[in-house]
C-alpha cells in the first residue's frame, strides 16, 4: 500500500485538505467537491447486476476492477463505493470490499470500525430514540401519541432478538424494536445530504410521530438536532483509501438496497465525478432494488446523470436462476442456463427503461465452460446490449483490460439520455405499482390495511410527491426469495409504509422484509481467530 498522501497527490488533493486517520486512510471535507465546481464531471459508470444468488455475483469486485483496468489502458478513473456493515461482517455475506486482486485497502480497517462513520449514525440515532422517550417521561408538552413513534433503535450487528421489545418505563411504555443502522433514516439523510446546512435541514424534517389529536411532530419540535449534528460532525465527510493496485478509491457510508436505497453518499459520487475522467459507482443487489434507487431516488436528489450501467452476471447465477441445487451448480448444465438467463433479459430491460446505455459484464470463474459463456454472450447480444468477459478476481486489472476497453468504446459511441422511471406527480400507489409492474414484472399489486391508512397520512401531512424506496428480498424479483428466475403471473403484497420526511423518500415495505437481519446457522464470525 501506499501512503495516503501519496494516493491523494495522484488526484491532485493537497495534504492540507486532508485529515488523516493513520497512513492508509483519510477524510476529505464534506464540502471539497465544491472547490472543484469550475472542473467538469467525468463519466459516471453505475454497475449493478442480476439477482444476488448465495454464491455471490461480485458487484464489488467487478466495480474496482474496472477501475483499475481503466488505469491499466491510461484512463483516469476512481472507484466509489459503500462502506461495510458489521451485520453482514460477521453475519452470511461476509466484508464488502472485493475479493481475489480486487479489493480495496487496508481491508480490516474498513470491514470493522473504519472511521467511525456508522458508529456515529448509530449513536445520533440513538440519541433521537432517547430524546421521544424523555419528552414523554418529562410530560409530553408536544403531546405525542407513543403509539404512533416510527423512529426505532438502531444497532450496526445482526440480532434478531431485538426485532421487537417493549420500552416499559413508569411512565414510558409502548412496542418497538431496532434495525440494522444501514436501514435507519439518519443513514439516509447522511447519503443524501449535499452539505451540512442540507443535513441539519433533513434531520429536522424527520417525522418522528404523531399527536394524540394527529398532528406530526418533527425532530426539530424536540431541539434535538444541534446534538445530532455534533455526533455526525465527521460522518459526512468522505473517506479516501485505494484499491491492491493502488487506483484511489473513496469509500462512504452504506445503506443496504433491500431495506433502504442502496448507494454511497452524493457528496463521495459528485467528489470521484471531480477528481477522475471516470467515475465507477455500485449500487446494492439486483438492478430490481439498488440500482432502481440509485436511478429514481440518488440520481434525482443530486441532480445527477448516470451514462452508461453495466449489469454483471455468472455462469453459476444464472443456472441457479434455473433451480439447479448449490451441490450441482459448477456442473455444465445448458438446460437450466437457458431457463435462468431469462433474470439477465429482465434486467437488461429494467435498465434500458432509463434510456442509458447498458452493457453486460459476465464476472468469470475457473469452471465455466467456453460453451456456457458464447451462449451468454449470444443472449446479451440478441437483447441489444454488448458483453464482455471479466477476470478481476484472478487477474486484477490484467482481467479487466478488455472489459474497460469495451466500456470506453460504449461511453464514446452512445450517448445517455437519463430519464427517471416515474413522474413525482403520481400518486404513492401509482409510483409503487409502476415500480412493481415494470421494474419487477408483477402483475398486481395489493395494499394491505396498515398501508393503505400510511398512505393516507402521507398524503394528509404533504408528502404524497416523494420519491418511494421499497423494501422487499433481494434473492428474486417477487416478494418472495423462493421464487428465481424471470416470473411473470405474481402479486407483490406492500404492508406497510413509513414515511421518511428527512430523507426525503416513502418506504413501502413488500412481503415479509425485516429491517433487522439475524446471524445464519454458519456465519463469517467463525472464520476470525
Amino acid at each position: 500500500m501506499k501512503n495516503i498522501l501519496e494516493i491523494a497527490k495522484m488526484i491532485n488533493i493537497p495534504e492540507e485538505d486532508l485529515e488523516c486517520y493513520g497512513k492508509y486512510k483519510a477524510k476529505l471535507p464534506d464540502d471539497y467537491y465544491k472547490k472543484l465546481c469550475n472542473k467538469k464531471d467525468g463519466k459516471l459508470i453505475l454497475m449493478t447486476a442480476i439477482n444476488p444468488t448465495p454464491l455471490g455475483e461480485g458487484k464489488t469486485t467487478q466495480s474496482i476492477g474496472l477501475a483499475m483496468g481503466l488505469n491499466k489502458i491510461g484512463k483516469n478513473s476512481i472507484v466509489v463505493l459503500r462502506e461495510p456493515s458489521l451485520g453482514p461482517v460477521f453475519g452470511i455475506k461476509g466484508g464488502a470490499i472485493g475479493g481475489g486482486k480486487a479489493t480495496v485497502e487496508p481491508q480490516e480497517d474498513i470491514n470493522l470500525h473504519f472511521t467511525g462513520d456508522f458508529h456515529a449514525i448509530t449513536s445520533a440515532n440513538n440519541l433521537l430514540c432517547s430524546v421521544i422517550d424523555n419528552h414523554i417521561y418529562n410530560g409530553n408538552e408536544l403531546n405525542i401519541d407513543k403509539d404512533t413513534i416510527r423512529i426505532k433503535r438502531a444497532i450496526d450487528m445482526n440480532d434478531r432478538s431485538l426485532r421487537n421489545i417493549t420500552i416499559n418505563d413508569k411512565r414510558v411504555s409502548y412496542n418497538t424494536g431496532f434495525e440494522i443502522t444501514a436501514a435507519c433514516e439518519i443513514m439516509a439523510i447522511c447519503c443524501l445530504a449535499t452539505d451540512r446546512e442540507n443535513l441539519r435541514e433533513m434531520l429536522g424534517n424527520i417525522l418522528v410521530a404523531y399527536t394524540l389529536d394527529n398532528k406530526p411532530v418533527y425532530a426539530r419540535q424536540l431541539e434535538v438536532v444541534g446534538a445530532m449534528m455534533a455526533l455526525l460532525k465527521d460522518a459526512l465527510k468522505p473517506n479516501l483509501v485505494q484499491t491492491v493496485e493502488e487506483t484511489p478509491c473513496i469509500v462512504h457510508l452504506g445503506p443496504f438496497a433491500n431495506i433502504a436505497h442502496g448507494c454511497n453518499s452524493v457528496v463521495a459520487t459528485k467528489l470521484g465525478l471531480k477528481l477522475a475522467d471516470y467515475c465507477v459507482v455500485e449500487a446494492g443487489f439486483g438492478s430490481d432494488l439498488g440500482a432502481e434507487k440509485f436511478l429514481d431516488i440518488k440520481c434525482r436528489k443530486a441532480n445527477l446523470k448516470p451514462d452508461m450501467a453495466i449489469i454483471v452476471a455468472t455462469v453459476k447465477a444464472l443456472k441457479y436462476n434455473g433451480y439447479v441445487s448449490m451441490e450441482n451448480i459448477a456442473q455444465k448444465n445448458m438446460e437450466a442456463l437457458s431457463k435462468g438467463i431469462a433474470n439477465l433479459g429482465k434486467h437488461i430491460e429494467n435498465m434500458k427503461k432509463y434510456d442509458i446505455p447498458v452493457m453486460v459484464c459476465i464476472n468469470n470463474y475457473d469452471t465455466d465452460t467456453q460453451e456456457e459463456i458464447e451462449y451468454i454472450r449470444e443472449y446479451a447480444k440478441s437483447q441489444g446490449v454488448e458483453v464482455e468477459l471479466s477476470q478481476a478476481y484472478a487477474k486484477g486489472s490484467d482481467g479487466t483490460v478488455d472489459f474497460a476497453k469495451k466500456v470506453v468504446e460504449i461511453l464514446d459511441t452512445q450517448k445517455s439520455n437519463y430519464k427517471p422511471l416515474y413522474d413525482l406527480e403520481l400518486s404513492i400507489e401509482e409510483k409503487i405499482n409502476k415500480i412493481c409492474k415494470e421494474i419487477y414484472g408483477a402483475k398486481d399489486v395489493t395494499f394491505l390495511p396498515d398501508a393503505i391508512g400510511n398512505i393516507k397520512a402521507a398524503n394528509d401531512n404533504g408528502y404524497g410527491n416523494l420519491p418511494v424506496c421499497i423494501a422487499k428480498t433481494p434473492a428474486s424479483l417477487t416478494d418472495d426469495a423462493k421464487v428465481l428466475g424471470r416470473p411473470t403471473d405474481f402479486t407483490v403484497t406492500i404492508r406497510d409504509i413509513k414515511i421518511d420526511a428527512g430523507a426525503g423518500f416513502i418506504v413501502a415495505y413488500a412481503g415479509n422484509i425485516m429491517t433487522l437481519p439475524g446471524l445464519g446457522k454458519s456465519s463469517k464470525y467463525k472464520d476470525f481467530i
